[in-house]
């Protein structure tokens, strides 16, 4: 932290005796980093089912490392204590951040929920 004071001093000084710096103050326009994001319309979450018993629930992987085996451990126990439901597992085409369309249109025609790993 010292050395940095001290380096520091010693940019504001040679800055101040540099040759044609003036002792009269220059008017600049500094720019706020963080920027202004545009507004965000807000969706709501879906509605919880009231059960999951004998509802078609999609495990969908999008790639990322860990994820597949989390997805399968929750399976397990869905198996064991829900064994009705009827459980899907897929993996998402592309790259995690891209929407697999088809995935999609699938789940929406056929499934009643889905469960989402991302990993880690």
């Amino acid at each position: 932290m010292k050395i940095l004071q001290k380096c520091l001093r010693v940019m504001v000084f040679v800055f101040v005796m540099l040759p044609g710096t003036s002792a009269q103050p220059e008017n600049i326009t500094v720019l706020n980093p963080r920027g202004t994001p545009p507004p965000i319309q807000l969706i709501p979450m879906a509605p919880r089912p009231t059960s999951l018993q004998g509802k078609t629930i999609y495990f969908i992987d999008i790639g990322y490392e860990g994820g597949a085996s989390l997805l399968r451990e929750i399976m397990a126990w869905f198996e064991k204590y829900m064994p009705a439901a009827e459980l899907i597992f897929k993996e998402k085409e592309g790259a995690f951040n891209e929407e697999d369309e088809k995935l999609l249109a699938e789940i929406k025609q056929k499934g009643e929920a889905a469960v989402v790993a991302v990993g880690h």
